[in-house]
């Protein structure tokens, strides 16, 4: 007969089990941008229907600000807006204000290239655009003022943005950033211009390389020798001879019209050109790239 089984007192007791903790699991939420973020891990977010009713208002339809006076004091609240549409407003005031009443505008300019350049960066593109525009109408405006040491450094990181998004696949904004570049070259004196401009030459974006060599060889092209000289005729060709070699068509053909400028200001009052430009390139050049300069200078 089987035995029952007692219990020994002197056991271990079992340890029960302790109830596990259930993993909290973040939640992530999710935040609407703010204007002037540009998140580039993100897609950007679709753009709103009230994009289509945003006017882009050539400078020629711009019309003076009544009571520019009062309007002044509240033009930094509605460019600091986090509502991009009055951004937008705010902007096209700005331009208002450079075109008419530019006196008014110039003490608060440094903060409102600060805006633009934010601006040109948001991923909107009624936004960005209308910086640009703004940029537009400023450099007609302020000309040689924007290398005032108060507006130079915006000026810069603006001159930055225009190359860049003159180097997008957005094409309506491309045309207007490329439009605005070329009213930069014509509205600034070209040796300051260009001194700004040769960082860009060299630039890792191909695209903004082969912008910046654009705007480049206009400004040399309205440079008379003395100016060349002032920058540095040595330069001037070491910069399109490297440009010669660059992988995009647009660089090659704009350091093409550096090197006929250099040397139609070189040779000017020269009755043997070749032989002095070829003089000149081999002085300073390696043999490769002074016989691309004469190659180029004896086709024309």
């Amino acid at each position: 007969m089987a035995m029952a089984l007692r219990p020994i007192d002197n056991a271990l007791p079992t340890t029960p089990e302790r109830p596990k903790k259930q993993t909290k699991v973040p939640v992530s939420i999710q935040k609407q941008p703010e204007f002037g973020v540009n998140d580039e891990n993100q897609a950007p977010l679709p753009a709103a229907t009230i994009d289509a009713t945003i006017d882009y208002i050539s400078s020629e339809n711009l019309k003076p600000i009544s009571d520019p006076d009062f309007k002044i004091l509240s033009l930094n609240e509605g460019l600091d807006s986090k509502d991009w549409v009055k951004v937008c407003e705010s902007l096209n005031n700005v331009r208002r204000f450079a075109l008419y009443h530019s006196a008014l505008l110039f003490p608060t300019l440094e903060k409102v290239m600060v805006v633009m350049v934010k601006a040109m960066k948001n991923p909107r593109s009624a936004l960005c655009k209308t910086s640009i525009m703004a940029s537009f109408d400023i450099f007609k405006a302020f000309g040689d003022s924007l290398f005032d040491s108060a507006t130079s450094a915006a000026f810069d990181q603006l001159l930055l943005q225009l190359l860049l998004k003159a180097s997008q696949d957005k094409r309506f904004v491309c045309e207007e950033a490329d439009r605005t570049l070329n009213t930069m070259v014509q509205s600034l004196t070209p040796l300051p211009l260009l001194q700004k401009l040769r960082a860009y030459a060299s630039h890792a974006n191909p695209r903004v390389r082969a912008k910046a060599a654009v705007s480049v060889s206009a400004c040399v092209s309205k440079m008379g020798l003395e100016g060349m000289k002032d920058y540095g005729l040595v330069s001037l060709v070491k910069m399109a001879a490297d440009l010669l070699n660059d992988r995009l068509p647009e660089a090659r053909e704009a350091a093409r019209g550096i090197v006929l400028s250099v040397y139609n200001a070189y040779t000017e009052n020269e009755e043997e050109k070749q032989e002095i430009w070829l003089n000149f390139c081999q002085s300073n050049l390696t043999p490769i790239h002074a016989q691309s300069m004469v190659k180029i200078t004896s086709s024309q």
